[in-house]
């Protein structure tokens, strides 16, 4: 009669075969390294974008924070990194959605970092779009900002990544797989950014990895949900909770530094909502 053990080693049973065959060895990869590495992250001047950046710096990158908009807060983001350390950071303003805009962004880090090593695509807009009420204006802007600026931010920059071996990661939502009332558009082009990820891994390889993370209730909408309905969100959550930016920027890291092996992939950071609401 075979009793088990009160503790298990899974790897006994590997480096017992292993001694039987001296010429072989465990392989163990190390985590890429950011220091000296520069990671531009789009729409990093506030919420999840700068958690992200933060993360990545606080490994040792240098970060391009990038805005559109928000100018004082990319400021004062740059500020604390290069208080931190000198020379850590730079803000760079740019409309991805102008001709051009992609191209230009790329080239201007290029020229004052001197490489590029990761592009995390986070810059959205986000907001309703009812089927009686979309114009050709909303499909514009949402498709542009979601899905054609990650498009050509990745055909600018992968020369860079290739060259310097590094990765991409977009960020997606968990509505590129179930629909959010009144969000066509949005949900079209997250769907298509999650599509995207996968062809790119899958052109891109050997030499560039590209991933993506689907973050749930992670930050309101600053344009105002009730409590009633930020209610029925958490209820739809197993959890039973939201999740914080930090979960969003942890995955990111992941993907970037440990994760040597994992291309073509979207993480879920949800809480598991998307497996069932």
């Amino acid at each position: 009669m075979c009793r088990a053990s009160a503790w298990f080693d899974p790897n006994a049973v590997v480096r017992q075969r292993l001694s039987r065959h001296p010429g072989l060895k465990m392989s163990h990869p190390k985590p890429e390294s950011l220091s000296e590495r520069v990671a531009l992250v789009t729409g990093s001047a506030r919420r999840i974008g700068a958690a992200i950046a933060a993360t990545l710096h606080a490994e040792g990158a240098t970060i391009a924070v990038h805005y559109r908009t928000s100018r004082a807060e990319a400021d004062a983001l740059c500020k604390q990194f290069n208080t931190e350390r000198k020379d850590s950071a730079i803000a760079f303003q740019a409309d991805l959605n102008a001709q051009q805009g992609p191209d230009h962004l790329i080239e201007a880090i290029v020229a004052q970092a001197g490489r590029l090593d990761f592009l995390i695509n986070n810059a959205s807009t986000f907001y309703p779009t009812p089927l009686a009420e979309v114009d050709e204006e909303n499909w514009a802007d949402l498709i542009g900002s979601n899905l054609k600026a990650p498009l050509f931010l990745c055909k600018a920059a992968v020369p860079y990544i290739r060259a310097n071996h590094g990765n991409i990661v977009n960020i997606i939502d968990i509505h590129a797989r179930r629909p959010l009332r009144d969000h066509l558009v949005y949900g079209a082009a997250k769907a298509g950014l999650a599509m995207l990820t996968r062809s790119l891994a899958k052109d891109l390889a050997p030499d560039v990895r590209v991933n993506g993370v689907a973050p749930g209730a992670i930050t309101w909408p600053e344009n105002g949900m009730t409590d009633t309905i930020k209610q029925g969100i958490i209820d739809q959550i197993p959890l039973g909770r939201t999740g914080t930016p930090a979960d969003i920027a942890n995955a990111v890291l992941f993907l970037i530094r440990d994760a040597t092996y994992v291309t073509g992939q979207v993480i879920h950071i949800d809480g598991g909502r998307a497996i069932g609401w």
